[in-house]
This record gives C-alpha cells, structure tokens and sequence, in this order.
C-alpha cells in the first residue's frame, strides 16, 4: 500500500517536472509599452476628443493584457502544483488594487463634500458600487453616457472598467480550475473561450441602441469578450513555454503581424468613432483581435516586438497605468470646474491637467500603492495591538494616518449629507427654462408647419426680397404692433422682420438651441425646433432623414451642433449631404469655453462653409466673445440677453442669404 503511494507521489512529480519543459519566469517589458499605449490614449481622448477620437479603446487593450496575463499566472502555478491557491490569488489582487482604489474614492468623495456639492447626489452608491466592483452596472442605470463629455461629468465615471475587472479576479480562477478538470485540453479550451468571446461580441452588436449605448458600454457581458481573447491567448500561447529560437521565417512572421497590428490600432485609435454603430457591430471586436495579436508577439521572447515596446519612459508610466488611470478623471473634472478658458488654451491646460495627474499617480505609487503592495497583512492585527500598547509616529506614517482620518470623516459628511431623490431631482433655473421652451417649442412646431407651407404657396421668397428693397420707413409701417416690439426687442430692421415672418426654418440642435428657441420661434415663426440636451453631431443625419421622409424639412436649415463634443470632417459632411444641396445651411458656432473641443469644432464649421456653397457660418463665438453677462453660471448656454444678441444673429444671417 505505501510502496503504491509512494509511486503515485512520484508519478505525480515526475509529470510535474516533465509536462512541460517551461523556461524561468520573466518580466515581459514590452507589457509596460502596451499599458502605456492604451493610458495614453484613454488620457488624451478625454482631454482632447477631437485629436484622438478613438482614444476610449485603450480599454479594451488593458482587458487584453490583464486577461493574458491572469491567466497565464494561474496555469503556471496549476502546472507547477497541480492547484491554484485562491486566497493567495484574491489576496495579490487586493493589495494590488484596492489601496489606491479607496484612497481615490475617499480623496474625490471628500473634495466633492467640500468643494463641489452637487455632486454630491447617489455619492453613497456610487463609493459602495465602487467598492464592491459593480459600479458599472450601476452606470447603467444611473450614470451618463460616456461619451456625453458636457452635462456634469462624474469623476467616478471611468471606474466602470475596473468594476468588469474586479468580477472577472472573483471569478475567473475558478473558472479556470473547472475547465483544466473538466476539458483538460488546452486548444479545446481555447475554442470555447472563442465562442464565449464571440458569444459576448454578438451581444453587444445585438443590444446595440444609437439612442443610448450605456447597456453594452458599461455591460459586462457584452465587453467581456476583450477579457476572453486574452485569457484565451494563455491556453495556446503560455509565456513559459514560447522558444526562444525561432527561424528567420517565423521571427519575420512574428514582427510583422505585431508591427502590422500595432500600426492598425494606432490608426483605429484615430478614426473609431464611439459612436458609430460599426464599433458596437464589429469595431470593437476587430480592433481587440488587433491587441491580442499585438500581446502575442510581446509576449514571444523570439519577436522583436518586446524590444520595440521597452523604454524607460513605457517603463515609468506603464508601472504606474493603473493609478494614472484611476486618478484621472478627478483631476481633470475639479480642474476644468475651476478654470474656465479652456476651450481657448486646449494645449496649455491639457499639459497641465497631464502634469497634475502624474504628480498625483506619484505620490500614490510611493506611498499607497507600493507600500500596501508589500506590506504583511498577517501582521495587521499584531501591529494594531503593538501601536495601541505604545503609539509612535514617524512624519511620513504620521501625515498619512492624519489625513487618511481626516479624508475619511469628511467622506462620512459627504454620506450623511447625500440630497435626498426629492432635492436631487429638483432642477435649476437653466434646467427649468430649457424644459419649458422644449413643450412651448413642441406646440409652436405644428403652428410652425402650416405656415411653412402657407409661406411656400405664397412663394415667400419674391416676398422676402420685396421686403428688403422697401426703404426702412415704408418697411416699418407694414409692421404689426407685435413686430415692431420684435424689431426694438431684437435690435432688428424693419425689412429682417418683415423677411422672418415670411421664412420657413428647420432648427436642429442641442440645448443651446432650446435654450434660445422661444426667441427664435418669436422672431420666425415658421420655424420648427427639433433639440435634446446632450445631443451629438451623429445624432443630426438621423433626425434630418426622418424630417425628410415626411416632407417636414424646411429650406432654410439651422444646425445648432458642437456643445457636447467634437465635430469630425467627415461627420460634418455626412449632416450637410443628408440635408442636401437644394437647401440652405446656416451653422452656429460653438460658445464652449469651458471644454477643450471649442475651437476644433469651430475650425471644422469655418472649414465646413467654405466647402460647401449652400452652408453658412453663423458666428456666435466670435458675437458673444468676453459677452460674460450675456450668459448664464456655466458661460455657455445665453440668459435672456444673450438669447436675443443669438436670435437678432440668426435672423439677419438668414435675410441677408435669402435675398442676395
């Protein structure tokens, strides 16, 4: 019996030792490159939209690397022991992760309490989420769309990555330990995986809405696919057992399908809107097929690749990805609050903002982060007792206990002093004003329609030019009453209001445009009004076709577009050919001084009515520049003032278009 033991035991470490002829582990660098790639371009997109639009899948490559990664750690130690130690696991993942995740929520939360209140609504969830890694999933109900980079950004807002994350840590090594037991072989694991990868990319493709993407951004079913590529990659690909020596055929092989796919990501990061159907229908998965091709050949000792990706620099910021990740939005979100030109100064405050981040991800790296990293928590409660027998500060515990304490008990304010849903929900006076001129504009829209078709049977346009040959006197003597309050109101000519009455207007646009539409649909009232606060440029095709389709386009089109995000060459010809070349465009510039994609869509409107004939450039910024009281707390959307400077602009556009 035992001599049948002892061979069985021998057996099993003979099979140990021979299973696989696996060489030392070893630090793959290029990975730091990788990571510093993707933080790069999560960082610039949300600094600067308009020159990396498809910054946001840096995401997608972090789940990439961690997937691999992971999971190439847990078969070595399967192939090594023959078991995976989950505590052990769970415990790395802790102290590697969640230090520097608490000290994020307590330092944002506490700021937020003092500084900057409203935001303080759903602070208790949003932090318990945080903690418990589901906050993306709470996202989904309660949060704003990613991309919607105007109406109050969350600092909290990115953290749903590292939600997906934490779930997978969960469950990920028992998943694997089931699948080595139950499958055994690694391709055939490597297949299913495939097929849950694809399982999941088909999800997001199918529960796709343009309306609201926030279901298969934040999912995470339906971004799980990029996790499983990579772990995948672990089962056929194990860092351990790549030779070292390869042909020449293979190693050209190995270099060119990841300097092919590191050049196609680039080019991906470039052109992939967020929020364009293709990336939810296919984008995505191509361009995190990309990434994991790219780790591959990192992660082959015999490719150049590794080499190519190794620098002190990657080195530097890919060792601290996850904290200038993690520290990112607050930065910028509390930065942008308090300085308010820069839409003006997009480069200057964007070097800033990066030089703020990194010294925040600094000082966390030395004294959170690594500390807690290599710090014995078998020892916490014995160091607890020993501190309480006999306490001793040295400045550096001493400042960090001081503030931890005070940091945690304003959060505990910030807690108890959450808006109820009641105060919550209450709406300011900017807000009330926009939802009342959205119903007032809704009902002047059908009164709109009739006398658009009234003015086109009375061929308006003969009228409008009649109107601005009358000399002022005579034009002034036709006004009704109420139009001669509009001409003193508006600062109008005579002739222009005459010509506005007469005029049919199609106005599309954001909450700028409902903001001003009870101004406009007073001075034209043939106009009819299609806004939605938060509305993006790719929202306008749409809109345009539906109108089209039933014969409710107006020839004169007002296009209102570019105070929530950036506006693309392409996305701005995509607006003007659905609209067509037999109507006239008129497009308002964008007042956004507070935001960095300001003059890049003004440049892209200038650039757009230059191009085309029929679109005409409505200067708003250049009226309204250093016009602060012109406008409301946040300098963008008008007050009363400013909704009648914006409205006369709009109005002497049109008539000095119409009748040339």
């Amino acid at each position: 019996m035992n001599e049948n033991l002892q061979g069985v035991n021998m057996s099993r470490t003979m099979r140990r030792m021979n299973r696989h002829k696996m060489h030392p582990r070893r630090y793959i660098t290029g990975f730091d490159g990788i990571r510093t790639l993707a933080v790069l371009g999560v960082i610039i997109y949300h600094l600067m939209p308009a020159s990396l639009q498809g910054g946001y899948l840096g995401v997608p490559i972090f789940f990439v690397v961690s997937g691999y990664l992971i999971t190439d750690i847990l078969l070595q130690e399967w192939e090594t022991h023959d078991y995976i130690h989950l505590w052990n696991f769970y415990g790395r993942r802790l102290r590697r992760l969640y230090p520097a995740l608490v000290a994020m929520l307590l330092a944002t939360t506490a700021y937020i309490t003092l500084f900057q209140r409203s935001l303080l609504t759903n602070i208790r969830a949003t932090v318990m989420t945080n903690l418990a890694y589901v906050y993306n999933w709470f996202e989904i109900g309660h949060g704003q769309s990613y991309f919607d980079r105007f109406n109050g950004e969350s600092p909290f807002t990115h953290l749903w990555s590292l939600s997906i994350e934490g779930q997978y840590y969960l469950f990920w090594p028992l998943v694997v330990i089931f699948l080595l037991l139950v499958f055994k072989k690694r391709s055939r694991i490597f297949v299913i995986m495939m097929v849950a990868a694809l399982a999941s990319a088909l999800a997001m493709a199918l529960l796709y809405d343009p309306a609201n993407t926030n279901r298969v951004y934040y999912g995470t079913d339906t971004r799980m696919f990029a996790i499983l590529i990579g772990s995948g990659l672990a089962f056929i690909w194990p860092s351990r057992e790549l030779p070292q020596d390869v042909n020449m055929g293979n190693q050209i092989t190995l270099d060119v399908l990841g300097g092919g796919s590191l050049i196609a990501l680039i080019i991906m990061f470039f052109q992939m809107s967020g929020q364009s159907a293709f990336t939810y229908r296919g984008g995505m998965l191509i361009f995190t097929i990309l990434s994991g091709i790219l780790v591959a050949t990192v992660a082959h000792p015999a490719s150049h690749m590794n080499r190519l990706l190794t620098n002190p620099v990657f080195t530097y910021i890919g060792q601290r990805s996850y904290g200038i990740y993690l520290y990112q939005f607050p930065v910028m979100i509390f930065y942008e609050t308090k300085v308010h030109n820069i839409g003006n100064h997009p480069l200057v405050n964007s070097l800033i903002e990066v030089a703020l981040i990194l010294l925040v991800t600094e000082l966390s790296y030395r004294f959170i982060e690594n500390p807690m990293r290599h710090y014995d928590y078998g020892q916490l409660f014995t160091d607890i007792r020993d501190f309480f027998r006999a306490p001793h500060f040295n400045r550096v515990t001493g400042t960090m206990a001081s503030l931890a304490t005070v940091l945690f008990v304003i959060t505990a304010v910030g807690f108890v002093q959450q808006p109820s849903k009641a105060a919550s929900n209450k709406k300011t006076t900017l807000q009330t004003t926009i939802d009342k001129n959205t119903q007032a504009a809704k009902k002047k829209n059908a009164a709109a329609l009739k006398r658009q078709k009234a003015a086109a049977q009375a061929s308006a346009a003969s009228q409008q030019v009649a109107a601005d040959k009358m000399k002022t006197k005579q034009a002034y003597d036709k006004l009704t009453d109420p139009q001669k309050k509009i001409a003193n109101d508006y600062g109008l000519k005579p002739q222009v209001v005459l010509a506005m009455n007469n005029t049919a207007l199609t106005a599309v646009g954001d909450s700028v445009l409902l903001d001003v539409s009870a101004d406009l649909q007073q001075v034209i009232p043939g106009t009819t009004v299609q806004g939605k606060v938060g509305r993006q440029v790719t929202d306008v095709p749409g809109i345009i076709a539906a109108l089209k389709s039933q014969g409710q386009l107006a020839h004169n089109v007002l296009v209102n577009i570019g105070t929530n995000g950036t506006v693309t060459g392409p996305q701005a010809d995509q607006v003007v050919q659905a609209i067509g070349s037999d109507h006239q465009i008129f497009w308002v510039t964008a007042h956004v001084p507070n935001q960095s994609w300001q003059n890049q869509v003004n440049n892209q409107i200038n650039a757009t009515g230059k191009k085309y004939a029929n679109v005409h450039v409505i200067d708003w910024y250049g009226e309204a520049l250093n016009q602060s009281t012109w406008f409301a707390s946040d300098n963008v959307h008008p007050n009363a003032t400013g909704n009648r400077y914006l409205t006369a602009l709009i109005a002497n556009q049109i008539a000095k278009v119409n009748n040339n």
